[in-house]
């Protein structure tokens, strides 16, 4: 009998255990960089429970790597299993453009100037971009189940340093309300970039919104909102122009996921655009849908691959390299006053290696076509492609502040064959409180 336990034994200590990434041990570093203000001193917080009510911060699937962390300092009850802090991050990014400049604190290759600007061939600049302060309420109700209210405000603007909204909502159990990441975006699956813009290809909206979303079997998830429209048309005198929104855009998901944070998705949207025939006084809707798949994965433990491809017709308010000009809908050379839906197709790719749990790099590269069916004259519109390359070294000196160097590259390629490219070197600083 001894014998055959001892060989049990043994036979379990040879069965291999998956040991934690480099990115998971940064991670538990993190949630335990907390002080915690206990508002219930009757009832001891044990260390499983405050881990367990931290952890609810970071479980979200539209949590993206330039997020601010979960507050320093936490008010927390374990008796009602609620948490609450005042957070936020302060960031600094300085860079040196080279063979020319972007316009903006952004890295934007649809904003490369062809022919080259002689007075912009170099340029030096910082800015407070991405500091951004939040407030945040989390936890557990016996009824609803798990619950957050989070209100953040981002130190943002390409020219200025104003002060805006960037996030407002309230999730109670599977149901989300407010002002957040539209369901057909990835923030998760995004790679890390010292840009504040990332990918050119990257889907980037924000809108208020109604979704549910709902977790099956632990790794399988679904959601779908309702959300309002932000529709970018232009306007050509006495031709054409842009109709106010008529119906929200609707957007939905679906995910398989496993492991910590790995998953791939297939995200939808549809939209309801309409437009004024200045010509013929009459106006008329079309229809823009986007398909968005994405993903991220550890194919070994110190490697992470990011990837996402996205398609479709009236969607360039919903992409980065599109939204400096109006092109959800532009104009028919073949009918004067009529419009139609562009199609577009983006891609990006990224790996990144963690050498330490402090120290990681990532590469990226990305692609955003516009591929309409004749070339939109009217606006003139000289877009053919933009290319985006990064390389990075992030290093998390303590658990709270990190330092990072990137190299970018931009290309942006007309239809008549004439390009531009950019290069910038960035520095970036940054402290979570």
């Amino acid at each position: 009998m001894k014998k055959s336990i001892t060989l049990l034994l043994v036979l379990l200590c040879l069965i291999p255990v998956k040991a934690a990434t480099p990115a998971e041990v940064h991670a538990a570093k993190v949630k335990k960089s907390h002080h915690v203000i206990n508002i219930s001193p009757d009832e001891p917080i044990d260390s499983a429970s405050e881990q367990e009510i931290i952890n609810l911060f970071y479980y979200d699937q539209f949590r993206q790597f330039q997020d601010p962390l979960a507050p320093y300092f936490m008010m927390m009850s374990k008796t009602d299993q609620y948490a609450m802090g005042i957070g936020g991050v302060v960031r600094m990014r300085g860079w040196y453009d080279w063979h020319g400049a972007m316009n903006y604190s952004a890295f934007i290759p649809y904003e490369i100037k062809i022919p080259a600007d002689p007075t912009r061939k170099h340029w030096v600049g910082s800015t407070p971009v991405g500091t951004a302060l939040f407030m945040s309420v989390f936890g557990r109700h016996s009824k609803f189940g798990n619950y957050q209210l989070y209100i953040e405000a981002n130190f943002n603007g390409y020219q200025s340093r104003d002060f805006r909204l960037k996030k407002a909502y309230a999730t109670v159990g599977d149901l989300t309300i407010g002002y957040t990441n539209s369901t057909f975006s990835d923030p998760a699956a995004q790679p890390p970039t010292v840009d504040g813009q990332g990918p050119n290809s990257k889907t980037s909206d924000t809108n208020v919104l109604v979704r549910w979303m709902h977790t099956f079997r632990k790794n399988y998830v679904v959601a779908a909102s309702v959300e309002t429209p932000d529709g970018s048309i232009p306007t050509l005198a006495d031709t054409y122009t842009g109709c106010s929104n008529y119906i929200p855009n609707f957007a939905a998901f679906m995910q398989y996921q496993w492991g910590n944070g790995q998953h791939v998705r297939l995200s939808g949207v549809v939209r309801g655009l309409e437009y004024r025939d200045l010509v013929e006084g009459r106006n008329y809707k079309k229809t823009g849908w986007g398909v968005h798949v994405s993903t991220v994965f550890n194919p070994v433990a110190p490697l992470t691959v990011y990837g996402a491809v996205i398609t479709g017709k009236g969607i360039g308010s919903l992409v980065n390299d599109l939204q400096s000009s109006p092109m959800d809908l532009v104009g028919d050379t073949g009918q004067r006053g009529r419009m139609f839906a562009p199609l577009s197709l983006g891609w990006y790719a990224a790996l990144q290696y963690h050498f330490s749990p402090e120290i990681f790099s990532t590469i990226v590269f990305s692609e955003e076509r516009f591929l309409p069916k004749q070339q939109p004259v009217y606006e003139n519109i000289t877009y053919k492609y933009g290319l985006y390359g990064a390389a990075n070294v992030f290093w998390n000196m303590t658990s709270r502040c990190q330092m990072a160097v990137e190299y970018n590259f931009g290309k942006r390629q007309n239809i008549d064959h004439s390009h531009g490219w950019v290069n910038r070197v960035s520095l970036m600083a940054q402290f979570s409180f």
